[in-house]
């Protein structure tokens, strides 16, 4: 689809009639194509006109003119509490954890996943691991929390057996070991499905290669690092940008789940945040100003992480 698009292009920069020739070739393609850009119009774009709650005083069941507009007091109130910039370190904080254990675990798991040799093992170990993934949050959390509970916990437990601790910690009601919590749940649940993407670009690699690096005598680490590695770079940048861009987009189940107010001051992030102090509250403007704020964030990240691997790597998404 990118080929032809680009074909298209070029073809109208020569001449409008060439243009036209091209489109009428492939203008079956465009017409499957139309779907797609009505609903990302409709669902993407065309809610962006909410956007301007953020500047009034919105009063629901009032008419949009008759709305009081207020301007950037919303986004000064926003940076003058305090206790927004905790809710953006435990967002940051989160994000980092995960975007750094979600990007390199899978790409880990890919490469070793693909070393094994026998089929039946490899297709096994493939499906368990993204069985997780179709398991709602709702679910999940309930699984970790029943993992980590002091009363019949298998960790608390496995600790207790191998004398690494003498009596059960309270995983779910200390603060400091939340982050961490919430990371290994996203990993694990995760991890599998992550992989799929990494193990469809290595299959496209062409099995000439591993055989004339085994001719040459290379190991099956030094296949790994000089050819699969390689071979899926692309790949790999272009997940990782995109990862980058959504930095603040932690979401908000797994905190909102797995949280209780006795970590509270670790476990609320900016979507939290918003749901609390925004629509909980009935502050419909302000809670439109914090999603403003994470949305700009992430496409500066978003631009500027392309901008860097463009110019150091020559790859992007753009």
């Amino acid at each position: 689809m990118k080929t032809h698009t680009l074909n298209a292009e070029n073809a109208f920069k020569k001449s409008p009639k060439i243009a036209w020739k091209v489109f009428k070739n492939q203008q079956y393609l465009y017409y499957m194509s139309i779907p797609f850009v009505l609903w990302v119009f409709v669902f993407q774009y065309l809610p962006l006109w909410g956007w301007t709650m953020a500047f009034q005083k919105y009063r629901p069941g009032v008419g949009f003119f008759e709305q009081k507009w207020v301007g950037l007091e919303h986004f000064r109130v926003l940076f003058g509490d305090e206790h927004f910039y905790q809710v953006l370190r435990n967002t940051l904080a989160m994000s980092l954890m995960g975007m750094i254990a979600g990007f390199i675990v899978p790409v880990v798991f890919a490469l070793l996943l693909n070393e094994v040799r026998v089929q039946f093992m490899k297709r096994f170990v493939q499906t368990v691991s993204y069985l997780p993934h179709f398991v709602s949050w709702v679910v999940a959390a309930g699984i970790v929390t029943k993992m980590l509970s002091t009363d019949g916990g298998v960790v608390n437990d496995l600790l207790m057996g191998l004398h690494i601790i003498e009596e059960p910690i309270q995983f779910m009601a200390k603060g400091n070991l939340f982050w961490g919590i919430v990371t290994s749940a996203d990993i694990w649940k995760e991890t599998g499905w992550s992989a799929i993407i990494y193990l469809a670009a290595i299959a496209g690699i062409g099995p000439e290669l591993y055989e004339a690096a085994r001719v040459d005598g290379a190991s099956r680490i030094q296949q790994m690092w000089h050819i699969t590695l390689p071979g899926i770079r692309p790949t790999i940048i272009v997940l990782l940008i995109m990862s980058i861009g959504h930095l603040l987009g932690t979401g908000f189940e797994k905190q909102f789940l797995l949280g209780n107010h006795l970590v509270i001051d670790y476990s609320e992030v900016l979507d939290l945040y918003a749901l609390n102090y925004g629509l909980g509250m009935g502050r419909y403007s302000f809670g439109t100003a914090i999603n403003i704020f994470n949305s700009v964030i992430s496409l500066i990240l978003l631009f500027v992480a392309n901008g860097i691997f463009k110019r150091f790597t020559s790859e992007s998404i753009m």
